[in-house]
């Protein structure tokens, strides 16, 4: 993951001394913000002088999925004190998410998913952190022929793969992955925007689809069984 997260952090650190962001700016923005893909868009965004709002709401949309996450992983992790809960939401990355939810379903109670959490969570900031500011002071000076920017779906597409084991969660990546290039060519970063509500709404329209059907065979059985009995 780590070695993923490297040179995804030197394209912001690039990318944002590429519109006269200070070094000063651009490191505080990924310690603060420890999000590349709402980083990224942000950056574009305000290379092309968009308006505050358009920023803004690009931003928060690209950054729901961390409210699923952590939705997701209250089972686990409601036994710890509020400030600890806050600690881990801070450092809660897509690669910390999908490490200790994987985890987390391997272990017992006794396991110590905050330290696992924390562990995993504080070495991608320090990373993060660390090659933005690489990235900053380096700046132009990085090779274009080195085309760092391809790790970016790299690390995505390994993060995506190991989720994709039911079909609701496929109709979610299919749909927003196919609108996500259909509609890359529109302004703002709109397209990204439909895509992620349009996979959503997928997802949960299949996890719907799947769980009435899973209910009907479920009934039908158990009516099969009270004839049978009989």
């Amino acid at each position: 993951m780590v070695l993923g997260v490297a040179p995804f952090g030197l394209i912001v650190g690039v990318s944002a001394v590429s519109i006269d962001m200070s070094v000063g700016a651009a490191v505080l923005m990924s310690a603060l913000v420890v999000a590349g893909a709402s980083q990224i868009a942000a950056i574009s965004l305000l290379g092309a002088a968009a308006a505050p709002w358009t920023i803004l709401l690009t931003v928060a949309v690209i950054n729901l999925r961390h409210v699923m996450y952590s939705a997701s992983l209250v089972a686990w992790l409601k036994r710890y004190g509020l400030f600890e809960r806050l600690l881990m939401a801070f450092v809660m990355v897509d690669q910390t998410y999908a490490m200790s939810v994987l985890r987390f379903g391997e272990e017992d109670d006794d396991f110590p998913r905050r330290d696992y959490l924390l562990g995993v969570g504080f070495t991608m900031w320090t990373t993060w952190v660390s090659t933005t500011a690489l990235g900053a002071v380096v700046g132009a000076r990085v090779p274009e022929s080195w085309q760092l920017d391809f790790t970016i779906p790299l690390v995505f597409l390994a993060l995506l793969v190991p989720q994709v084991r039911t079909r609701p969660t496929l109709a979610a990546a299919v749909t927003g992955g196919g609108l996500a290039l259909a509609l890359a060519g529109l302004p703002y970063n709109l397209g990204l925007i439909v895509a992620s509500v349009a996979g959503i709404a997928a997802g949960t329209v299949a996890g719907t689809v799947v769980g009435t059907a899973a209910g009907k065979i479920a009934d039908t059985r158990a009516e099969g069984s009270r004839r049978g009995s009989k």
